[in-house]
């Protein structure tokens, strides 16, 4: 029988305000350890919170974005467990009433388009860091974290496969970005990820899930993923049960592990933190943020497909950051709106470059108007495709600026005089008698021949349609 997975994601957002969520703390990355913890941070009697405006504005922009339901009133919460970074000994949240409630994302996953329910999200401080390195065997607690504001973002168990947690997951990393809520940098922390997992058969009730925490990379949520639900089907089919637990997942040996029981909610002790007034949301301070939205990725996606003909994948991956769908749009404009070849060159070579330097779209060698002109140039018929591949890794590694300067130092101009590519096209012909006869028999396949001749001849710079055409014409029979 066959088995489908169930999967929920919880997303924590680092909120990229300057201070920090009821102090003000500095939030700086990479500050010296406990450089930037102050009294308040760590609980210490006689100091009191203060709810930073800054990150209340952020989770309302989010709601927006999401088209959420914005609570009037929420409340903050003591969320009490014990844990060595946690120095107060509860972390305050949101429990019955977070600030931001149902809402949705659309997401492109692997079978198309699909909506997937967010039930809410809630502010929250960060707890500290634990590290296990250069102590003598012993535990050093880093406190710059505590304290730092997140939102925590919880989906309904919408996600059927790795792949859709993935796209759930771009979407969300796409969409702060958007809003300039968080920079996401998973490697830094700013975005991370809880997996919750379970299998169960079509149409049976939800099986006991599992939940994986504090995954921080997109590549690792879909390796983690794909082996608890594989290691969930292992263990069932050998009639074994799954128990609820949390699990932490190894990526050296790409496999989840226990690492403790899976706690409800009841265990937590959750209460109203008497120290902070509920927070009471007006439609002054609605109307304020949703002002200030930016076009969202749905939007613009819907954009591009009406004003540039792109269709839905192409303009999905277009929008998935604000810096590429500007980069794109900057590109058509240099281009004198060629917008097909741009997204093609953009997802084409632009992105295979920047993955394999593992670099952003912001720090792209080749800047939009140099992408833009090179495009023209193809399609005035100045250079070739695989000629305008050389110019670009010529640009990219810096060996140039202006697009026209390098065709002509590097004499590239493609040749489409047409008597002089006859001239060549026929001296082929004559050259080849053979292979004339056995293409015009029905081996088709020759033409390929014939067009790297001619384009050997030129030196590469022969237009290679008006080669085509003129070999079809010449080597047709008759």
């Amino acid at each position: 029988m066959t088995w489908e997975a169930v999967i929920g994601l919880e997303v924590h957002v680092q909120l990229n305000t300057a201070s920090k969520i009821f102090s003000g703390s500095a939030t700086r990355f990479g500050a010296a350890a406990n450089s930037q913890a102050s009294l308040i941070d760590l609980g210490m009697p006689g100091t009191l919170p203060v709810v930073n405006a800054a990150a209340i504005r952020a989770a309302l922009r989010f709601g927006l974005g999401i088209e959420a339901e914005i609570a009037e009133r929420s409340v903050f919460a003591r969320k009490n467990y014990f844990y060595p970074d946690l120095p107060k000994g509860y972390q305050i949240s949101q429990m019955e009433e977070p600030i931001v409630g149902a809402g949705h994302l659309d997401i492109e996953g692997p079978e198309g388009s699909k909506r997937v329910r967010i039930i809410r999200a809630h502010l929250e401080e960060d707890a500290g860091k634990s590290l296990h390195t250069d102590f003598a065997g012993m535990t050093g607690i880093d406190l710059n974290r505590a304290g730092t504001p997140l939102l925590e973002i919880v989906s309904a168990p919408d996600l059927a496969s790795a792949q859709e947690a993935v796209a759930y997951l771009r979407a969300i990393h796409g969409l702060i970005r958007y809003l300039d809520i968080s920079d996401g940098n998973m490697a830094e922390g700013s975005m991370r990820c809880d997996c919750n997992v379970s299998v169960r058969h079509p149409g049976e009730e939800l099986g006991t899930r599992c939940e994986i925490k504090n995954v921080n990379s997109f590549k690792f949520v879909e390796k983690a993923i794909q082996y608890e639900i594989q290691r969930q089907i292992d263990l069932l089919e050998d009639g074994g049960k799954v128990r609820q637990e949390t699990r932490l997942y190894d990526a050296e040996r790409n496999e989840t592990r226990s690492m403790r029981s899976k706690e409800e909610a009841n265990d937590y002790r959750y209460f109203p933190d008497p120290d902070l007034l509920p927070v009471h949301i007006t439609a002054a301070m609605l109307a304020d943020e949703r002002a200030r939205l930016p076009e969202l990725p749905t939007a613009k996606k819907q954009r591009f497909m009406a004003d540039y003909g792109l269709i839905a994948y192409d303009a999905a991956i277009l929008v998935a950051s604000r810096e590429l769908a500007d980069y794109f749009e900057a590109a058509v404009r240099a281009s004198a709106g060629q917008a097909k070849p741009c997204a093609n060159w953009i997802m084409g070579e632009v992105l295979a470059h920047l993955n394999r330097e593992e670099m952003e779209i912001t720090h792209c060698p080749v800047s939009p108007q140099q992408l833009g002109d090179l495009i023209r140039r193809i399609q005035d018929g100045t250079i070739s495709g695989k000629i305008a591949k050389q110019l670009f890794s010529a640009l990219w590694s810096g060996e140039g600026q202006d697009v026209d300067a390098l065709i002509d130092s590097r004499g590239l101009r493609q040749e489409s005089d047409a008597g002089l590519i006859s001239a060549l096209v026929d001296a082929v012909i004559a050259d080849h008698p053979d292979n004339v006869a056995a293409y015009r028999s029905g081996k088709d396949k020759l033409f390929g021949f014939f067009v790297g001749e001619v384009m050997k001849r030129s030196r590469g710079k022969a237009n290679p349609a008006q080669v085509n055409a003129l070999l079809k014409e010449k080597l047709a029979p008759g």
